[in-house]
């Protein structure tokens, strides 16, 4: 396993993380179709992670309404100092008009909640799941550096805000001399590339982890579906439900994984795991989740960090995936080399 930084801590995470979303939700109406593993499964999952080198593990308090944390917090409670724990925060975890969102309130109950059901006194990476139109962005991070303070928490970062929340908030931290983001959790692949507009030249600039969810969009990059989403293995995530979370192309999709599927074939392994490469060799990506029902599922991606793909590899799937330059990314790159006057290069 390689680790890399998490964002300019000095903290060193794996590159590949290990993603509880599968975990509990047996009876949850929603989440009993994302893997609904048991204690026991959760044990075989989270000790395979750390005997390959993982460190990094990441949850949220709405995950099987709290259990995914609840088997987690049971799996590492023998091997806490060597985990990088994360979870998450926003949505709602009860009835309540308050049971979500990022008040001062909410914040301050769902860290004692996640504490709790993880079974430790410090959670190493706490982040915001969402942007949260109704609370003023200065009183979250107020709360959430209260936190940091008190050792509860030791470093704060985000999920799904775009680059200008992100820099909003950098800003209003550094005025008030707060704890400020470290990392941000999005989606990103190659059926999904909207983050290299913003979001990728973002964290490069200010310094910010890249984490990404839903590498394998939904299983779909398995290889796995036909065109009607029927997978050949009947028990997968969108044969069971039609999980159609993430919007993609699906004629694009196709296009893909044939590109997906040559590459694969040349180095003799699966077209997840070139999936999880092509991430690994991009720019700003620290660490890419994976989410495993089973312990072959894991062990194949996890395999992904020692894949080194050739600039053939890496062309070829780009030509096919890349998405088109938005504006005005395409007037500043058409502009850029022009500042430096021909003869006056070193």
């Amino acid at each position: 396993m390689k680790y890399r930084l998490l964002g300019r801590t000095g903290v060193w995470v794996s590159e590949i993380s290990l993603g509880a979303m599968t975990f509990g939700g047996k009876e949850h109406p929603v989440y009993r179709t994302h893997g609904a593993l048991g204690q026991e499964e959760v044990d075989r999952i989270v000790g395979t992670a750390l005997d390959a080198g993982i460190n990094f593990i990441d949850t949220a308090d709405v995950y099987a309404d709290g259990e995914s944390e609840e088997l987690l917090g049971r799996a590492i409670a023998q091997h806490r100092r060597k985990v990088v724990l994360a979870t998450k925060l926003m949505a709602p975890v009860g009835p309540g008009p308050n049971d979500q969102g990022l008040s001062r309130l909410h914040v301050m109950r769902a860290l004692e909640d996640s504490l709790r059901r993880l079974k430790t006194d410090y959670i190493d990476l706490y982040q915001i799941h969402n942007y949260d139109h109704m609370t003023p962005i200065q009183e979250t991070l107020s709360a959430l550096d209260d936190a940091v303070q008190q050792g509860k928490v030791r470093y704060i970062g985000c999920s799904n805000l775009a680059a200008w929340q992100i820099s909003k908030a950098l800003g209003i931290s550094a005025l008030h001399n707060q704890a400020k983001f470290v990392a941000n959790q999005t989606h990103y692949s190659l059926l999904s590339r909207d983050a290299e507009r913003d979001l990728v030249p973002m964290a490069e600039d200010a310094g910010l982890s890249l984490t990404v969810w839903q590498p394998l969009v939904g299983g779909f990059l398995t290889g796995k579906f036909d065109r009607g989403g029927v997978s050949t293995e009947q028990d997968s995530r969108r044969a069971r439900n039609g999980f159609d979370f993430i919007p993609f192309d699906e004629e694009k999709g196709f296009t893909v994984l044939a590109a997906l599927r040559t590459v694969a074939a040349r180095h003799e392994v699966s077209p997840a795991r070139v999936a999880i490469a092509w991430l690994l060799a991009q720019r700003a990506v620290t660490s890419v989740i994976i989410g495993a029902r089973k312990l072959e599922q894991l062990t194949d991606n996890i395999a992904a960090s020692d894949l080194i793909l050739t600039e053939q590899d890496l062309t070829e799937l780009d030509k096919v995936s890349r998405p088109p330059i938005a504006y005005p990314n395409w007037i500043q790159e058409q502009f850029a080399p022009t500042r430096i006057p021909a003869g006056n290069l070193a």
